[in-house]
């Protein structure tokens, strides 16, 4: 509590005004702060963070010499790119996106070229008009049965038959039930795609439900399905990546600026 005390030390002229020494107790301020916090930490209703939520390929029990096999009618491989404005990467006129390609192949890399469909291109569209376009609705025609019994589970989260715990548990384990037809997914980037391409690829396995894929690097099969490629539609898809071009014309300014002794 406050406490005033008046001195009175010496004697004071007539008139003069008296000096008040005012004490302020601050002991109950501080309980009823401590009270405060109390009440609000109990009352107070924690917001969940609001996170991206990254859903990892399953670890499926399987021998590790079966990890790296699959059955040749369910492998799908895609080699990424992306295209570029010189030292840029191109961008859509029409989407304001960056322009992004996706060469793949079904089962085994048909380095013979005994059929003209040897290699195949799309792009990242997604959905127009509700219907999945590009890569989307390649992968998606691959795992029809899993994306069947996962849109009836979505339903049923909306109908509110489900919590939307049962329905990520329910849907984590029909995308890994080895009793559907599954594919396994390769995914190659190549030496000028972006962060973004493969984060799109990602993406796509998690929109699309599949469980088994893996982020591996383009081999020389890979290199002679491109290469033929670029033959038969006169385009140039291997070229010097962004970063050797870049180096060889710092390389070069240098020696133009180096002066001659």
């Amino acid at each position: 509590m406050a406490q005033i005390e008046q001195s009175d030390g010496g004697k004071k002229k007539k008139g003069a005004q008296k000096k008040i020494a005012i004490h302020v107790d601050f002991t109950p301020m501080v309980d009823m702060n401590m009270l405060l916090i109390t009440f609000f930490m109990l009352c107070t209703t924690m917001i969940k963070s609001q996170t991206l939520q990254i859903i990892l390929p399953t670890n499926e029990e399987v021998r590790r010499e079966q990890q790296s096999q699959a059955k040749q009618s369910e492998a799908v491989t895609l080699i990424l790119d992306t295209e570029y404005d010189g030292d840029t990467p191109a961008v859509d006129s029409e989407t304001g996106k960056t322009k992004h390609r996706i060469y793949y192949y079904e089962g085994i890399a048909d380095t013979t070229f005994a059929t003209p469909n040897y290699l195949h291109v799309e792009e990242f569209i997604g959905n127009m008009n509700h219907q999945p376009q590009g890569i989307r609705r390649i992968l998606r025609e691959r795992n029809e049965q899993v994306m069947a019994q996962y849109q009836i589970l979505k339903e049923r989260w909306k109908n509110k038959e489900i919590t939307k715990e049962e329905f990520e548990q329910e849907a984590k384990k029909n995308a890994s039930d080895s009793t559907k037809t599954r594919p396994v997914v390769v995914i190659k980037p190549g030496p000028n795609t972006t962060y973004e391409g493969l984060i799109n690829a990602i993406d796509e396995m998690n929109i699309n439900q599949i469980s088994r894929y893996s982020i591996e690097l383009p081999t020389h099969s890979d290199t002679l399905l491109l290469r033929r490629y670029e033959q038969d539609h006169n385009e140039t898809i291997i070229r010097p990546t962004v970063r050797e071009q870049r180096n060889q014309a710092t390389t070069a300014q240098a020696q133009a600026s180096t002066p001659n002794p």
